[in-house]
Order: structure tokens, then C-alpha cells, then sequence
């Protein structure tokens, strides 16, 4: 997602899910397209370096969710300062995890 429309529609409208170091919003636009993913780091989770690592690793995570996420699906991950500390595994259960909660509640 590039829009700021869009982010504003997923969070606000969204079902949500939060973690130690990610929240997660998911919202199912019914369209024939691939799952869009964006991804909001402030500058609460540390300097640029940081921000940067935790944005590429929650990018590979989502990369490696593709196939699980709905068609037509927006999600919006919002990384929380613990995401500076986190490893890679870590980040990877609490997104996976709040994934899967998600797509059991969607209607």
C-alpha cells in the first residue's frame, strides 16, 4: 500500500490484533487482487537504522505469509518500540500469530 487513504481505511475499519511488538489490522476489500501489506514504523522504535531492519524483516515475514493471507485482503502492521529489540523469529510468531487470528474472524 502507498496510499495514506488507505492505511487510515485498514486501521479504522479493520479488525485488529495486538502483540508485545506488533499490532495488526486486516480488512477484507472483497476485490480480485493480490493481498497488499503496509507497514507503520515511528520513530518510537529507534533511529532510521532501526526502523529500516524491523520494516525489512516484517517485509520478509509478510512475504512468507503471502499464501495464507485472503485475496482481496489489506493489512496494516503498526511495529511497537519492543519490535527494535525482537529477532526475526519473534516478530515472525507475533504476526503469524495475529494473522492467523484474523482470518479466523473475518466474515
Amino acid at each position: 500500500m502507498t496510499r495514506g487513504s488507505d492505511y487510515r481505511l485498514v486501521v479504522r475499519r479493520g479488525s485488529r490484533c495486538g502483540g508485545a511488538r506488533v499490532v495488526t489490522a486486516m480488512l477484507t476489500t472483497g476485490e480480485s487482487r493480490a493481498a497488499r501489506f503496509g507497514f507503520i514504523i515511528s520513530k518510537q522504535v529507534g533511529t532510521a537504522v532501526v526502523r529500516n531492519t524491523v520494516r525489512r524483516r516484517l517485509k520478509a515475514v509478510c512475504a512468507e505469509a503471502l499464501s495464507r493471507v485472503p485475496e482481496g485482503t489489506d493489512v496494516v502492521i503498526r511495529a511497537l518500540p519492543a519490535s527494535a529489540t525482537a529477532s526475526f523469529a519473534e516478530l515472525s510468531a507475533d504476526v503469524n500469530r495475529c494473522l492467523d487470528r484474523l482470518a479466523k474472524t473475518r466474515p
